[in-house]
């Protein structure tokens, strides 16, 4: 089943301590572009964030974002004990000045400006890599998930279109042969009211009309119009992108559908053309989707 290039996935991973948060995010592209952002102490793990992507995903414009822990979880208290003791010296000095009753308590020091403060916590790089890891490998999984429910979607449109094209080649296929009997009847009728009664040549008027039939002939186009319909079903019902061999396949249905419109002489096939011209557009829309 193909899937579609859009989606979002969201993940955690947790190890040793380290709690890493992570976002992926992605659209349409040509090719596989990811986009690693990471906060600067996790940066030694980006490459790996960004070979871990290309590992599941094989296009898209992609953006990948991570923070480690959540709140303040990436921070850790540091106590000052020299700036402690210089602030319970003054208060003790304050009380004994003043007189007052009772003793200096320790959350009155540590309530003091500068006593504690927060730092942020010493990366573990090992287990923040586990950590990242499994944050990716649970993105990944939701994205891909997306991914696929998205791409049902575009098989269900596409799969549509391709009922109207392969109806348009079975109705070519029935009126092309129609179009040299009605230009066979037409030439005789013409060349027997101009020659006004005078013997035609019978071996003339087949040549012309073979002629004639060879120029409108879309037995080629019409063939390969179907063997481009079956390989898009073929690689829509695969396991593998194929996004890329689609739109090739797309371009090439509509130059063999323009061919037969261009050859044909028959006003409903002319017609029809333009009808199913437009129903590959919006299919080449729909595969621009596609992975």
């Amino acid at each position: 089943m193909i899937r579609s290039m859009t989606g979002f996935g969201a993940g955690r991973g947790a190890s040793g301590g380290e709690e890493i948060d992570l976002e992926i995010r992605s659209v349409n592209h040509k090719f596989c572009e990811v986009k690693a952002r990471v906060p600067r102490e996790l940066m030694p793990l980006e490459m790996e964030v960004v070979r871990g992507v290309k590992e599941r995903l094989a296009r898209g414009g992609i953006e990948v974002s991570a923070r480690r822990g959540a709140g303040r979880a990436s921070l850790s208290p540091k106590v000052d004990p020299a700036l402690a003791e210089e602030y319970l010296r003054a208060f003790r000095a304050v009380q004994a000045r003043l007189g007052l009753p009772g003793e200096v308590k320790l959350e009155d020091v540590l309530r003091a400006d500068g006593v504690v403060t927060l730092e942020e916590r010493t990366l573990d790089l090992e287990a923040a890599r586990a950590a990242v890891a499994a944050a990716l490998s649970a993105a990944l999984d939701s994205l891909t998930r997306m991914r696929e429910r998205e791409g049902e979607a575009l098989a269900r449109d596409i799969g549509g279109r391709l009922v109207t094209v392969e109806a348009f080649a079975a109705r070519v296929e029935q009126l092309a042969p129609r179009s040299v009997d009605y230009y066979r009847d037409r030439l005789t009728e013409r060349v027997a009211e101009l020659t006004r009664g005078f013997n035609l040549d019978p071996a003339r008027l087949a040549q012309e009309v073979a002629l004639f039939a060879d120029r409108i002939d879309v037995a080629e186009e019409v063939t390969r119009l179907r063997s481009h319909l079956a390989q898009m079903r073929g690689l829509m019902a695969g396991d593998e992108p194929a996004g890329r061999k689609m739109e090739f396949l797309v371009q090439e249905m509509h130059r063999e559908v323009n061919t037969i419109g261009s050859k044909s002489q028959n006003a409903e096939i002319a017609a029809t053309v333009v009808v199913v011209k437009a129903e590959i557009e919006r299919m080449r829309e729909q595969v621009a989707n596609v992975e």
